[in-house]
């Protein structure tokens, strides 16, 4: 109990680390600062790889208690917390209430940025199209293909 224990507090302490990193991306988008966008996006996968292998030991010392505890190898914590004698019960009860939480603000978050991406780069297209006055789209063969012809264009140097 005390190694799953210890698995849950680390697994929890990494969910806590990428709602962080996915918050300093949405930030970066948010204030269109795309320098480091690229820096945060791979302390959010260097998270993630973290989070996979905890997730490894988790599951491990999951089913060593669930065994121990005569419940199928496949128990959910919420099962294990259930059967867990006192105090361990109610310390893998508050495990799994902090894991919903943060999947919760995770999966909020990670829409948001996804909804920040997509928009900028709906911006940054629609901006291009302005200067090249064309659209470009593909032909039945699969080939990229200007919808228009190109002009002269005046530009603004303020932008």
């Amino acid at each position: 109990m005390t190694d799953l224990s210890s698995v849950l507090w680390r697994a929890r302490e990494l969910l806590e680390l990428l709602l962080f990193k996915l918050e300093e991306e949405q930030l970066l988008l948010a204030s269109n600062r795309s320098r480091w966008l690229a820096h945060a996006t791979r302390e959010v996968e260097v998270v993630l790889d973290q989070i996979r292998q905890t997730e490894v030991a988790r599951a491990a010392y999951s089913q060593a208690v669930a065994i121990e505890l005569g419940l199928s190898a496949e128990a959910s914590l919420g099962e294990l917390a259930d059967t867990a004698p006192a105090p361990w019960g109610d310390l893998l009860h508050q495990h799994r209430r902090a894991f919903l939480t943060l999947t919760s603000e995770i999966s909020a978050m990670a829409e948001i940025n996804r909804d920040l991406l997509t928009a900028g780069q709906r911006a940054a297209r629609e901006t291009m199209l302005a200067f090249a006055d064309t659209v470009e789209t593909y032909s039945p063969q699969g080939k990229a293909v200007s919808g228009g012809l190109r002009r002269p264009s005046l530009v603004d140097e303020a932008i």
